[in-house]
């Protein structure tokens, strides 16, 4: 039985966000473990990742968290044969992408301040 198109759609959409945290996951793991890092090295980094992420057809992205992660890739492509410090990159790609995992989590957890207020009348 063949697949539906919105099946194939969602199929897809997963694929290009799976490939997008790939990424990202393997440009911060490079950049947080790479003892002599150099514009060269990074260069061919990015070059690698990016030969993946081009086998995947780009869809358009809505939710809010995974918008942001496509612009942070997209700036991360950007940092390839750029004339910045290398530090200077390092700190700016790892800056955005703590201040991502920053906007999910705080979506993830929420904190009654003063739940435990809220019943008080009922106690007397």
């Amino acid at each position: 039985m063949a697949a539906s198109v919105k099946a194939i759609n969602n199929a897809n959409r997963l694929r290009y966000i799976r490939a997008l945290e790939r990424f990202h996951k393997g440009m911060i793991s490079f950049l947080m473990n790479t003892p002599e890092l150099t514009h060269k090295s990074l260069n061919k980094k990015i070059d690698n990742s990016v030969k993946l992420l081009k086998r995947i057809d780009e869809i358009d992205l809505y939710k809010g968290e995974l918008k942001d992660l496509q612009i942070l890739v997209k700036k991360m492509i950007g940092y390839k044969d750029s004339e910045d410090d290398i530090d200077s990159i390092k700190e700016a790609i790892l800056y955005a992408s703590n201040q991502l995992d920053k906007n999910k989590n705080a979506k993830r957890y929420k904190k009654d301040k003063h739940a435990n207020s809220m019943f008080d009348d009922w106690e007397e």
